[in-house]
C-alpha cells in the first residue's frame, strides 16, 4: 500500500511539472538561469549561518595539505557566489567554476567581502570537464552542495582526481537522499521533480556517499549528519573530505 501510495503522489508530482518540463522543451525555462544566481545568493546567508559550525569544522585542517613551499591553491568546483570564501585560510589562491555565468556578478561581490584570499581566475566550466585546469594542478578541490545537480557524479569525481596533486584533498558537503524507512524519504521522493526545475537541476534522491566510496581516493573521512534547521528535503548531509 505505502509503494502504491507513494508511486501515485510521485506521478501527481510530475503532473505539476509538465508546464515547467514544456518552458525547458522551448528554451523559455533559461531565463530562471538568471534568475537562479540572485535566489542562491539572498538563501547563502540563512544557510551559512545555520551551517557555520559545520562549515569551519569542515575547513579547519585545509592548511595541512599546502603544497611544500607553503602554497595553497584550491579549486571550487560550482562555486555560485563564493559562499564559502570566508571559510578559506588567509592568503590561499583560489580557481573558481561554475557552469552558469550569471553568477560573476554576485561571485565579485564576495571576492570584495573576502580581501584575504587571492583569485586566480573564474572559469565557466562544468564540473564534468574542466579541460581549462591541468593535471595535479591544485592541492584541494572543493564540491558543496553541487554533486546534487551535475549531470554525472563520478566524472565529477574523476576530474576532481585528475586536477588534485598527489596526497591532495577533495573536500566536501552535500545533501543526500534519507533512510528508504523515513518520512523524509517519502517526501524527498514525491517531490524531486518539482525540486529538479526549482533547484536548477537538483536532485534530492541521490546516495552520494555510494559515489565518493567508488572514487578511488586513498583516503575517505566522511560523516553523515542532519543539518539543523534547514528545510526538511535536504536535511540529511555528508560532510567530509577524500585524499589522493
Amino acid at each position: 500500500m505505502e509503494f502504491w501510495l507513494l508511486k501515485f503522489c510521485r506521478l501527481l508530482c510530475l503532473a505539476l511539472t509538465c508546464p515547467l518540463h514544456l518552458l525547458k522543451l522551448v528554451g523559455l525555462f533559461g531565463m530562471y538561469k538568471r534568475l537562479f544566481p540572485f535566489l542562491a545568493y539572498n538563501i547563502t546567508f540563512s544557510y551559512n549561518d545555520k551551517m557555520h559550525q559545520t562549515k569551519r569544522d569542515l575547513f579547519r585542517n585545509v592548511c595541512k595539505f599546502a603544497d611544500s613551499d607553503g602554497t595553497l591553491r584550491l579549486l571550487e568546483i560550482g562555486c555560485g557566489s563564493g559562499a564559502n570564501f570566508k571559510f578559506y585560510p588567509h592568503g590561499c589562491t583560489v580557481i573558481c567554476t561554475d557552469p552558469n555565468p550569471h553568477f560573476e556578478k554576485y561571485l565579485r561581490m564576495s571576492m570584495d567581502a573576502n580581501k584575504h584570499l587571492t583569485y586566480d581566475r573564474f572559469v565557466v566550466v562544468s564540473g564534468e570537464d574542466m579541460k581549462d585546469v591541468q593535471d595535479e594542478s591544485v592541492d584541494v578541490v572543493v564540491c558543496t552542495l553541487v554533486l546534487c545537480s551535475v549531470r554525472n557524479v563520478q566524472q565529477v569525481l574523476r576530474e576532481a582526481r585528475r586536477i588534485l596533486r598527489t596526497g591532495g584533498a577533495f573536500y566536501f558537503l552535500e545533501h543526500v537522499v534519507s533512510h528508504p524507512s523515513s518520512p523524509t524519504y517519502f517526501f524527498q521522493y514525491v517531490f524531486e521533480p518539482l525540486w529538479f526545475y526549482l533547484g536548477d537541476g537538483c536532485v534530492i534522491t541521490r546516495a552520494t556517499w555510494k559515489d565518493l566510496e567508488a572514487a578511488g581516493f586513498t583516503e575517505l573521512h566522511l560523516k553523515h549528519i542532519e543539518a539543523p534547521e534547514v528545510t526538511k528535503l535536504i536535511r540529511p548531509h555528508i560532510v567530509g573530505y577524500s585524499v589522493k
